[in-house]
């Protein structure tokens, strides 16, 4: 168990940066701290009049090496990752004459400061402390290790070795990444947050053919998340995984999670990251047949996610149209004798489905940066919408809005859903205004129906979730002209009273969710 106060009697002070060392050094003084340091760091203590205990002089080695060897020692070590507490490890400090060190006070070489002036390759080196040395930090490597020894007669390449050493900076990075995190979330630190991926290749996709388009590189490489999804799935059949289908088919099956398998089955196809069609029903055949229903032009060629098991009866129908990728938790034997004969689709299997309300991360690259924010795994909790207009939703409404507002969460901003019966029937997403999304909604469902031989748009009589508040009128009015009869929407807008009106002029139910679903 750590000890809650710990009073610092020691200071370990080794930097390459020594600003602020000194004033530092004053700082710590009254406290009663000993120093211990190193190299220029003593040198520059010692000139400013602080008595400083050398390394070496607890080593009993000098520094050497030019200065790469100076702390590696058990007294160096012993003192800072003893237990204070445990018996033991006082025992053995005693017994080996270690003294605890309680403050370490580091900076490291300015690696990034070389590599921005376009320093030489033997200068950055200077700045890692590693060249002539294998660190093989992954068991897969362990066979390359063999074939390296066997082609040199016991002796490793230059070129091994830097290769190699990557890998190891890379797996460290990552598991200073994962250490950080979890300790932020532990002491509810907000930032800063960090993702690294160890430098490993996914095993089976790993180097991709190209990324978005054919003049781009990509690869896919693993994270320290264990979140079921496209990079933990096994691939059991088909081509290639392209750049573009692992991002489709990671769409899709976030969004499909959203939906417990024990309550329904839940069928989702995605089309370049957005949703065509998203249905539950009580077998995962009605979903994707009510899903498929939503839009057949866009559904061909998509990929298909699914909650549960996939079954033969499922398969069969899921076949019938060209299809990219099929992701589920697993799939039956008859499934899997199925979508054999499709030697080109993909079939993945996650085993699991990841947890929509789990606090992990998302990254997106910018020029100069990286954009890092919490994923967004706001869900509908009980008592949490607002009835804002004279009429309440009716029970089916009230279940159709809060389908409607899950799948809205994971649609391109501006956003619009229509539902009905626990199934999607008109999808407006990515535009520049609300109101081209919902006319574009409206239109889908036109064509649906028209394909379908109905008399009417199956918008009419549905409900409709807005990813964020309606700024005016216009996009709820467009979503009433086509049918809609309750809507919900975050809320906020300064014109919120104006668009309540509306709605209450139209008999149309309105809930706020308070909360927004922006997805960019």
């Amino acid at each position: 168990m750590a000890t809650d106060n710990v009073r610092i009697g020691r200071a370990l002070l080794s930097v390459s940066d020594k600003t602020g060392l000194l004033d530092l050094a004053h700082a710590l003084k009254p406290f009663g701290v000993d120093f211990l340091s190193t190299g220029g760091t003593a040198s520059a203590l010692n000139a400013a009049g602080f008595a400083v205990v050398d390394v070496a002089q607890i080593t009993g080695f000098p520094e050497m090496m030019d200065g790469r060897v100076k702390t590696l020692h058990p007294r160096v070590h012993g003192g800072l990752l003893a237990i204070r507490s445990e018996p033991a490890h006082q025992a053995a400090m005693i017994a080996n004459d270690i003294t605890p060190i309680d403050l370490v006070v580091v900076n490291l070489y300015p690696f990034e400061a070389a590599v921005k002036r376009d320093a030489r390759f033997e200068e950055r080196v200077e700045n890692i402390d590693i060249d002539d040395v294998v660190v093989i930090v992954d068991v897969d490597d362990y066979p390359a290790l063999v074939d390296e020894l066997q082609r040199g007669q016991g002796a490793t390449s230059l070129a091994f070795r830097r290769r190699m050493a990557q890998k190891a900076f890379a797996r460290t990075a990552a598991y200073d990444a994962a250490i950080s995190n979890w300790l932020g979330y532990e002491i509810h630190e907000p930032a800063p947050k960090w993702r690294a991926f160890g430098g490993v290749l996914h095993p089976s996709f790993g180097a991709l053919r190209y990324g978005e388009n054919p003049h781009q590189r990509a690869a896919l490489y693993l994270s320290a998340e264990a979140r079921p999804g496209v990079a933990t799935a096994r691939q059991i059949q088909g081509k290639e995984l392209s750049y573009n289908n692992i991002n489709d088919t990671d769409a899709a099956y976030e969004l499909v999670a959203e939906f417990d398998p024990s309550e329904s089955a839940a069928v989702a196809i995605i089309k370049h990251a957005n949703p065509c069609g998203v249905a539950v029903g009580q077998s995962l055949l009605e979903a994707y047949e009510k899903a498929l229903s939503s839009d057949p032009v866009s559904a061909f060629g998509g990929v298909v996610a699914l909650n549960r098991k996939l079954d033969g009866a499922s398969a069969r129908k899921i076949v019938e149209i060209f299809t990219e990728v099929i992701i589920a938790p697993e799939a039956d034997d008859d499934a899997l004798a199925i979508i054999a004969a499709k030697k080109n689709l993909r079939l993945l299997l996650a085993g699991s489905l990841p947890d929509p309300r789990a606090a992990t991360l998302t990254v997106r690259s910018v020029a100069g940066g990286l954009l890092v924010q919490d994923r967004d795994n706001g869900v509908l909790e009980e008592g949490t919408l607002k009835v804002v207009t004279k009429r309440a939703p009716t029970s089916r409404e009230m279940a159709d809005l809060k389908f409607a507002w899950a799948v809205a969460k994971h649609v391109k901003s501006n956003a619009i859903v229509h539902a009905r019966d626990g199934a999607t029937v008109g999808v407006g997403a990515g535009q520049m205004s609300r109101v081209d999304s919902a006319r574009i909604a409206a239109r889908k469902a036109e064509e649906a129906a028209e394909m379908a031989g109905l008399p009417e748009p199956l918008t009419r009589g549905s409900v409709v979730a807005s990813d964020a508040f309606f700024p005016f009128a216009d996009g709820l009015i467009a979503t009433i002209e086509a049918g809609a009869t309750a809507v919900i929407q975050p809320g906020g807008s300064v014109r919120d009273a104006e668009v309540v009106a509306v709605a209450d002029e139209a008999d149309v139910a309105m809930v706020f969710a308070g909360m927004r679903h922006f997805r960019h």
